[in-house]
């Protein structure tokens, strides 16, 4: 049996954050429904479309069921009650105060069910000045300093290729903390309201910075950490076909074997004395050469080299594909099937793979 089998969650959120947390609870075994206005979320609309279906949403929602309901009418409210007295989870992403307003904020529905876990998801959390602010991913990294750490030029800043405030900040936090919420109620019997704000986990990431700047009373700008864009060690070299050599040779043996590998001078390998010539010296290297003239030289190497992959590749790669991350798939309405999210949840507490379809909706 599968660790959350016989758990109830509604899952009131939308797009990402939420309703990747509760994916990941629906594929340890307990059971989601999804509460979605008339007409779908908006994430039911994102592109690609495939059979009518929209493929973001498949791969977050596969395997939930679906109640369609509007929060603002009260006899839709009213359908809800059965379902709040017996569910053990509940998840939802309104801004703060949205589902008080609707008669279905924590105090009102522990009169319902005391047991139940209420989950909270925002950018700012439920209180403080900014708990009412709109935002999105690139805000709450922004307003953390972690964007500010993003080594670039300031005329052509990179947007970070991931959301780490939804998922890292948002689904990741929530999954936790639900998971010792379940553990706290089997102690005392009781539920609770858990708050979830996106920002707050950024200032985890940021773990060296923050010891650097609370240590010596300075924090580090743009670039300055050694592994946010400082050391030739921790780097990214462009290749001569245009490709990314990454560097990750930290450890003075994993350093010497790379510098070794690519030919470095002498005069640079000691990267204390001008860490801006060695980078330079390597770079000049790493750009003479293609990148599949270098791949297998990293490898014989053994020294924290690698060449980027793009995605279509990595995807394919055996070691991923042995390791099952792609197993797991969803049915399309056609009966058509794509791989499912992988998920960071061990095979062991996910039912064996197969195919899933996502919710259909439901008017």
């Amino acid at each position: 049996m599968q660790p959350l089998a016989g758990l109830l969650v509604l899952d009131f959120s939308t797009l990402l954050p939420g309703p990747l947390a509760a994916l990941m609870l629906a594929e340890a075994g307990a059971e989601v429904i999804k509460i979605e206005r008339p007409g779908g979320e908006d994430m039911r609309r994102f592109p690609p479309i495939v059979d009518g279906e929209s493929a973001p949403f498949a791969l977050l929602n596969r395997g939930k069921q679906v109640l369609t309901l509007d929060l603002k009418s009260e006899a839709d409210r009213a359908e809800l009650k059965p379902l709040l007295a017996r569910a053990d989870i509940l998840i939802e992403q309104f801004r703060p105060g949205v589902m008080a307003r609707l008669g279905l904020g924590y105090d009102d529905v522990a009169k319902i069910n005391p047991k139940l876990i209420y989950c909270s998801i925002s950018g700012y959390g439920q209180s403080g000045p900014r708990a009412g602010e709109a935002g999105h991913d690139i805000n709450y990294i922004g307003n953390s300093g972690l964007l500010d750490l993003q080594p670039g030029p300031i005329e052509a800043p990179v947007v970070p290729p991931l959301q780490a405030a939804d998922i890292a900040g948002g689904s990741f936090p929530a999954v936790i903390n639900i998971l010792l919420a379940l553990r706290a109620r089997d102690q005392s019997g009781q539920g609770c309201q858990i708050d979830i704000a996106m920002t707050d986990a950024m200032f985890t990431f940021g773990w060296y910075a923050l010891a650097l700047g609370q240590a010596s009373g300075r924090f580090p700008k743009s670039g300055e950490i050694p592994l946010v864009g400082s050391s030739p060690r921790y780097q990214l070299y462009p290749t001569k076909d245009g490709r990314i050599a990454a560097c990750g040779a930290l450890e003075q043996k994993f350093w010497l074997a790379f510098t070794a590998a690519i030919g470095l001078a002498p005069e640079f390998i000691d990267d204390r004395r001008d860490p801006q010539a060695t980078r330079a010296a390597v770079a000049r290297l790493i750009a003479g050469r293609d990148a599949d003239a270098w791949a297998p030289v990293f490898a014989q190497a053994d020294c924290c080299a690698t060449v980027v992959k793009p995605l279509e590749e990595a995807v394919r790669d055996p070691h991923f594909v042995e390791r099952g991350l792609f197993a797991h798939a969803i049915e399309t309405a056609s009966g058509k099937t794509m791989p499912a999210l992988p998920l960071p949840i061990a095979p062991q507490f996910r039912a064996a793979p197969g195919a899933k379809k996502a919710p259909p909706l439901k008017d």
